[in-house]
């Protein structure tokens, strides 16, 4: 006689897109040592089966990242870091076009059914006090009109730290970038633990 012993398929990991510009991209840094890579070995060792995918493009500004969110989303994401407008604060871009290219790009993830974690940046003073003001809101605004969670300033504990910065004084090095997996890991982790939760209640009994 046969004997069958059936074991439950595994569930596939769950899979985080890092959406950003160079920050998350790594400028200047191997692969691994760039933020995904940190990201998603912090996870692993925090007993999350998720994959991390870097989908960060150097100098990419919220126009460009709404013009490619379609590709970047591909054949599906569980949950999206936005972690774009740094480039548009650096060319004094107005806060309400980056606020609606931000909003374009929330809804494009959330039609696909996919999560959002939005990492907020701050402004520089180089444009003045208002622009400052109008800038720094729009990440806050945003995540309180769309119910996102937040992570409110992507580099934190890192800017102006230039044990963590390269020379430039703008990008994270290797370790800056573990800084900033170490600091945004707890709320990653948060929508991750949602997203598994709701996978098992839908899975067949």
């Amino acid at each position: 006689m046969l004997l069958c012993s059936f074991v439950p398929a595994r569930a596939e990991p769950l899979r985080v897109l890092a959406f950003g510009d160079s920050l998350t991209a790594g400028f200047m840094l191997p692969a691994d040592a760039a933020f995904p890579a940190q990201l998603e070995r912090r996870l692993r060792a925090d007993g999350f089966d998720a994959t991390v995918i870097n989908a960060g493009v150097s100098g990419e500004t919220t126009a460009a990242g709404l013009a490619r969110a379609d590709f970047a989303l591909g054949e599906g994401v569980d949950l999206v870091i936005l972690e774009l407008g740094a480039n548009d604060m650096l060319r004094g871009v107005d806060p309400k076009v980056t606020s609606a290219n931000l909003d374009k790009i929330v809804t494009e993830i959330e039609a696909r059914k996919a999560a959002v974690l939005l990492a907020g940046m701050v402004a520089s003073g180089n444009f003045g006090p208002d622009y400052k003001a109008r800038f720094d809101a729009v990440f806050p605004d945003l995540a309180a009109r769309r119910g996102l969670p937040i992570y409110p300033f992507f580099l934190s504990g890192v800017a102006g730290d230039k044990a963590l910065v390269l020379p430039d004084g703008l990008h994270p090095n290797a370790d800056g970038a573990a800084r900033i997996a170490s600091g945004i890991a707890p709320l990653v982790e948060q929508s991750l633990a949602r997203l598994k939760n709701a996978r098992e209640r839908q899975a067949p009994q």
